[in-house]
């Protein structure tokens, strides 16, 4: 009877999960067929660059994010226009000497990106004012990270309704031990450096005072580089700035012009009169506007004539063993290809990564050690380039950074489950282990580690982290002793990176390109890009496929326990070069 039933659910979940995805898959052509359909964008003869639109910066340039449930909102699976941070900083520089461009204008509310994504952006929009046009910002409520980015603005305006949300920078850390001592689960937690706190929050109550200082050290140097940045755009005074966020004097839109925060009130019809006016028209029907995506597509063209080229290879998200990611599998094949090409003559190697898995990590190290041989590599840093994103980075021939960039973590852990105590006394399952040999039952996760097997995983990690010190020695000149003492799983900002010689240079992704041509001597290229970027119908198949095989094997409980079980074991036998977790900054 119990098979029966187990059998009738599986099915009825496998049939709604076909009507489901059938309708996702109908609807997923049909959009992908209407985008193939759309022409390059014409840029009019006199128009108003507009930066908003759901807009979303992002480390590529996409269709945007396949997203089905958003059709059962009411909405479309492209609800945002994904703009690679290159494409945007490229797109502002033409706009600067394009004479069809009179200004730009931002809605910050419109805009979505990671904090680094926000900076380089910001700094390509500093530069566009050196042309002597105009940026023009307006929002109902500006975000934090929506006004770090209009603060750059000529003039900044606010609904009468509005207002900021400018509270300064915070992280929250949650420490999971209590939880878990109540479910009976224990985690083994094995690791070498004083501030490697990832797997902290398993085994603490509450956080160590390492972590605390790296932790107070990467807010502080956040929020100094963000807020100096508004200040010195503003024309603020900064100890004046910090004493309005911290009393919360200055958030409501009165309150804003009179702090010098903003330049003035006013409601979206006001606002767009405003618009018309500068840009010389009368009428809100007159007015012209070409948005980012669409001017990045206009104006932004590869060059197919040159033979020569310059490889960018964006290593972004997590590094594993396998799967999505950075894996061996994907960037070994991405990096061999590019190192037999002839006609590539320099690398740009993008990452922006918190790290994962060591061996993961030194596999493709170690290809891309083969590719420096044949060409020069030049790195640039987005959110992240910590643990194992740095392990990948650290040899390469020079390091751009953005004060915004979570870097450095060079340290190791390992954690292996105990699940004993919740298997005996809370499922009442019976465990016996028979062994050929003492430590046979080592990692299966149902005993506690005893001291012999506790020293061979902290020897393992010992190896390890001295493996990383040894790398970045070798690839920063300096000693190990010198690495160890600014390493010991250690974050550190972008701007304190420079300091202590784990990076070479504040720049964005757009100045390490043109270093990359610089030392390249290439007088005319094109650029190629690596992993290429999936196309729609690429992933509304693959997300297909990924539901269907997850609906299948969630509708057997036998199966998705024992999907639980291995996933637990993979964890314990990997050693990881990771962060403890992602930041977020709020935008």
């Amino acid at each position: 009877m119990k098979g029966f039933f187990k059998t009738l659910l599986a099915s009825f979940l496998g049939v709604f999960a076909a009507m489901f995805l059938g309708v996702i898959v109908l609807v997923g052509i049909v959009s992908a067929a209407g985008a193939a359909s759309e022409t390059t964008p014409v840029v009019p003869d006199s128009a108003i660059l507009k930066i908003g639109g759901n807009l979303t910066l992002a480390e590529q340039s996409s269709d945007g994010d396949f997203d089905p449930s958003a059709l059962f909102a009411g909405g479309s699976m492209n609800a945002t226009k994904q703009v690679g941070i290159l494409s945007a900083i490229q797109a502002i520089e033409k706009a600067a000497s394009d004479p069809a461009i009179k200004f730009i204008y931002i809605n910050p509310s419109q805009v979505n990106g990671a904090i680094s994504h926000l900076e380089e952006f910001r700094t390509a929009l500093v530069k566009f004012k050196e042309s002597g046009k105009a940026i023009i910002s307006y929002s109902e409520t500006y975000s934090q990270g929506g006004y770090y980015l209009a603060s750059v603005a000529d003039k900044m305006y606010v609904h009468p309704y509005g207002g900021n949300m400018v509270f300064g920078v915070s992280t929250s850390l949650m420490f999971l031990k209590g939880a878990l001592d109540k479910l009976g689960i224990e985690v083994q937690l094995i690791r070498h450096g004083k501030y490697k706190s990832a797997g902290e929050q398993f085994v603490n109550t509450n956080i160590s005072e390492a972590n605390r200082e790296q932790n107070q050290a990467m807010i502080t140097s956040l929020w100094n580089s963000i807020s100096e940045e508004i200040c010195k755009s503003r024309n603020l005074d900064l100890k004046k700035f910090n004493a309005h966020v911290d009393n919360l004097s200055a958030t409501q839109p009165e309150e804003m012009v009179a702090a010098g925060m903003a330049d003035g009130i006013m409601t979206r019809d006001e606002m767009t009169a405003e618009l018309a006016g500068l840009f010389g028209v009368e009428k809100e029907d007159d007015i012209k506007m070409i948005t980012l995506d669409k001017y990045a597509k206009a104006v932004i063209k590869p060059n197919v004539k040159a033979t020569d080229k310059i490889a960018i290879i964006y290593a972004n998200g997590e590094i594993v063993d396998s799967g999505e990611g950075i894996s061996p599998s994907k960037y070994t094949k991405v990096i061999s290809d590019v190192r037999k090409d002839s006609t590539i003559k320099a690398v740009l190697l993008r990452v922006d990564s918190p790290g994962g898995s060591a061996m993961a990590a030194e596999i493709i190290r170690k290809e891309l050690e083969l590719l420096r041989k044949e060409k020069p590599v030049v790195v640039s840093y987005g959110s992240y380039a910590a643990s194992g994103g740095y392990w990948i980075s650290a040899e390469c021939d020079k390091i751009f950074t953005n004060e915004t960039t979570l870097t450095g973590s060079i340290g190791v852990f390992s954690m292996i489950p105990n699940i004993e105590k919740i298997v005996k006394e809370k499922a009442r399952i019976n465990i016996v282990n028979i062994n050929s040999n003492e430590h046979s039952d080592m990692m299966t996760m149902t005993k506690p580690l005893d001291r012999a097997e506790t020293a061979y995983m902290q020897k393992g990690v010992e190896v390890i982290y001295d493996t990383f010190l040894s790398i970045v020695a070798n690839g920063r000149d300096m000693t190990t002793q010198e690495v160890d003492k600014i390493a010991q799983g250690r974050v550190w900002s972008g701007t304190d990176a420079i300091k202590v010689d784990l990076a070479d240079e504040i720049g964005t992704i757009y100045d390490a390109l043109n270093y990359t041509i610089n030392i390249s001597e290439l007088e005319d290229y094109q650029l190629v890009e690596y992993p290429k970027v999936k196309s729609q119908m690429e992933k509304i198949m693959e997300s297909f496929g990924n539901a269907e095989s997850a609906i299948s094997r969630l509708s057997d409980p036998d199966i998705a326990l024992e999907d639980m079980v291995q996933e637990l074991k993979q964890m314990s036998r990997t050693v990881y070069a990771r962060m403890e977790y992602d930041y977020v900054f709020q935008n």
